[in-house]
């Protein structure tokens, strides 16, 4: 039924979409979410390498650069799951409709968004940094070394934003191996990199901090150049053109209107655990310390609930573009199903044997207690957090992200509400880690409704289907982006 739908015929697609229109979701889903759970996980540990060489210049300088690595993280989190989300699932749609000349057009659309981005991040950062770095308890040295580190990184934050838009790109295609290539490719080389600018080598001086922020910055230009070599060599399936066409505001809207409430999600998720530490640090540097190491189970979460959905996105938005919404339906269905087993298995696994990740930590028998009391009472919600993010992956295939927004903004309420009412009543950490897993089971449970729906896959189905397909549709090259 679905391919009776199709507007395009097979034959006029590229290999590679014709695999995510054709090929058994199950085992398409699986084969592209390894490759994207290990890009994931490389971009997470090159803030590490990067924190771990810096350490060894001295405790002020592990100071400031660690205050400078979350805002390095929501960044990357922006570009990359955001707005990067927005721009694969846009792509993925119109090669899903057949129209390349419009998929070849979202490229420069992408570029442009990166280039305002990366402005607006090296302005706003560049001028509030220093406030935000001082307020967060840096002085002195570590405030020194913040503020130079800071304002060389984010000095050069557009080359952040191309690097992840490209990539976004790249992906949308359902190429997810030279991400694959890029990402740990640059990584490996950043390893060697990065201590030699910061320590020097032979005849080349030590540059100390500086030398950090410029290894991160040649990693982000020599991935963005390859990726950029990659899209306007004509190697892959997109083939955008030598100069920008003339930008319209329709491919904006479909890019941002996705990338700008895929942000919310992200940032409630951040928001709410730094809420909650702060909450926990009334109890003590013990508790902080317990309920910190606990935490770092969640951010592992991630990773590995966009390993599963990021793909997912991909898939749907192709088959929604071509009209099998009973295919995107399906997809979506095995998405949440996979990413919930997937997390709740290491959440019970976590409540089941807690010493096992908080004594890898600490061996403080204080920090065991509370950490352990924080997987015993979240660890067996951590299905419902994989249940969300999966259906954030789910609504930037379709466009429509109103009901996964929805849960992830009432997750924080609950959570910091809750938290902040423990605190009040006089009630012990338990109450707090109980608000907490509360919240997480309302970021599945109230993003669900929206599958239940349906109407992101059966009714927009039907009303193209009505009204037959239009005039770029039938034939992607006679109406562009640019055109009026």
């Amino acid at each position: 039924m679905d391919a009776a739908r199709r507007s395009t015929p097979v034959s006029t697609l590229d290999q590679r979409t014709r695999v995510l229109l054709e090929a058994p979701v199950l085992p398409t889903l699986l084969k592209l979410a390894a490759p994207n759970m290990l890009v994931m996980l490389a971009q997470m540990s090159i803030g590490l390498v990067e924190v771990y060489f810096v350490a060894h210049l001295g405790v002020d300088a592990l100071a400031g650069a660690s205050l400078v690595f979350p805002v390095l993280s929501l960044i990357s989190a922006l570009s990359q799951g955001s707005v990067g989300g927005g721009v694969v699932t846009a792509i993925a749609r119109a090669l899903g409709r057949g129209q390349r000349a419009q998929a070849n057009q979202l490229v420069w659309y992408a570029v442009a968004i990166a280039a305002f981005f990366g402005l607006l991040t090296s302005t706003v950062i560049l001028s509030a940094g220093p406030l935000f770095y001082r307020a967060m308890g840096a002085e002195g040295a570590s405030l020194a070394v913040a503020t130079t580190y800071s304002g060389m990184v984010f000095g050069g934050a557009i080359l952040i934003w191309v690097f992840n838009l490209l990539l976004a790109a790249v992906r949308g295609t359902g190429n997810l191996l030279l991400p694959v290539a890029i990402v740990c490719g640059g990584a490996v080389i950043l390893l060697p990199l990065s201590p030699t600018l910061i320590f020097g080598l032979g005849p080349l001086p030590a540059f100390g901090v500086a030398g950090a922020a410029a290894a991160i910055l040649l990693y982000y230009a020599g991935g963005s150049l390859c990726f950029a070599l990659y899209l306007w060599g004509g190697s892959g399936v997109l083939r955008p053109s030598a100069k920008p066409p003339r930008l319209a505001w329709t491919p904006f809207r479909e890019i941002l209107g996705v990338g700008g409430m895929s942000a919310l999600v992200s940032a409630t998720t951040n928001l709410t655990i730094a809420i909650i530490t702060a909450y926990v640090g009334t109890e003590g540097v013990a508790a902080l310390a317990g309920y910190g190491a606990g935490a770092r189970l969640e951010f592992i979460l991630v990773p590995l609930s966009y390993g599963i959905g990021g793909p997912a996105g991909i898939l749907i938005g192709t088959n929604i573009g071509a009209r099998q919404g009973g295919r995107a339906l399906r997809t979506a269905w095995i998405t949440v199903l996979l990413s919930a087993l997937a997390t709740e298995a290491i959440g019970l696994a976590a409540a089941t044997w807690p010493a096992g990740w908080i004594g890898s930590f600490s061996g403080d028998p204080a920090v065991l207690a509370i950490g352990t009391t924080y997987l015993r009472t979240v660890g067996p919600f951590f299905g419902f957090f994989g249940m969300g993010y999966a259906l954030y992956c789910v609504g930037q295939g379709t466009g429509r992200m109103a009901w996964p927004v929805a849960g992830a903004v009432t997750r924080a309420a609950i959570a910091v509400v809750g938290g902040a009412a423990a605190i009040r009543l006089g009630a012990n950490l338990d109450h707090i880690f109980i608000a907490v897993s509360l919240g997480m089971a309302s970021f599945g449970l109230l993003s669900l409704p929206g599958l239940f729906h349906r109407s992101a896959y059966g009714v927009l189905q039907r009303r193209s289907a009505a009204r037959g397909p239009t005039a770029d549709e039938s034939n992607p090259g006679v109406r562009q982006y640019g055109d009026t």
